[in-house]
């Protein structure tokens, strides 16, 4: 009698659960790579992003855009024109956060969530496209001139204007966050929620997304790029009298036990 060449059942059931076994192992190690890779991508962005400023800062007598506009303080007005066309610019996204929440007429897309980008905004400067992002600018690097103050005490007054400042390196410039623009004082509180929208005056909700699981991706007045983590938000020198041993930090007296509960564990600063 003929041999007969093949797997049985059992050789075949055991052959698949091989399979699924090292797909289980397989598979939360390429999500990291992948998760790592938007990381990766988010901080070559921000790279290009202090080309952009370092050029605008050589171009005029050392000195960041002052922010001002017909719209108020909108910096984007003041960047060339072929930065501002976001649907053919990728460098206007973190690879997270690449759906705007609103539409060109004004509609609503979504709720915020850590992977929402901000935006669609219409302006005069801007055109019919709109702009459209999921990075943020300090607004206390703006060589906005002194003598204004805003939403709770924020002032023109404080701002940097400059790059060349000491310890440049940990003054913000440009971030992951879910608005154009920020203006973060100490006494700002951390979103209640992890996907909670920034709301009102609370400047730091905009920074403090967790868009690079606990940290998030940003460029600095020394043109340099790094990760910042969601508590260290509270160390770093927004502006010059800004107080870096502030309520929400350990200099400050902050515990893992005054943080929201999807913050309690993250590392201390």
């Amino acid at each position: 009698m003929a041999k007969r060449h093949g797997f049985t059942l059992i050789e075949l059931l055991v052959v698949i659960a091989i399979i699924a076994l090292l797909m289980s192992i397989l598979m939360p190690a390429l999500s990291r790579v992948k998760e790592q890779s938007k990381t990766v991508a988010c901080a070559a962005n921000l790279r290009q992003w202090n080309l952009t400023f370092a050029m605008y800062v050589e171009e005029s007598a050392g000195k960041f855009p002052s922010g001002t506009s017909p719209q108020g303080f909108m910096w984007v007005d003041q960047m060339p024109s072929a930065m501002l066309n976001w649907k053919e610019n990728p460098i206007w996204f973190c690879p997270v956060a690449t759906k705007p929440k609103w539409n060109i007429d004004g509609t609503v897309n979504a709720r915020f969530y850590n992977s929402s980008a901000w935006g669609v905004y219409a302006d005069a400067h801007a055109g019919p496209l709109g702009i459209a992002g999921s990075y943020g600018l300090n607004g206390y690097v703006l060589s906005t001139l002194p003598g204004t103050t805003f939403e709770g005490g924020r002032r023109t007054d404080d701002n940097w204007r400059t790059p060349h400042m000491k310890n440049a390196n940990d003054v913000p410039l440009f971030m992951d966050a879910m608005r154009f623009d920020l203006w973060p004082i100490a006494q700002d509180t951390p979103p209640t929620l992890e996907d909670m929208q920034w709301q009102g005056t609370n400047h730091m909700a905009r920074a403090c997304t967790n868009r690079h699981k606990t940290f998030i991706n940003s460029a600095f007045c020394d043109f340099s790029v790094r990760r910042v983590g969601l508590k260290e938000l509270w160390t770093l020198k927004w502006h010059k009298t800004y107080n870096i041993r502030g309520p929400w930090t350990v200099a400050g007296g902050a515990t893992a036990d005054d943080w929201p509960d999807w913050m309690a564990s993250l590392k201390e600063y």
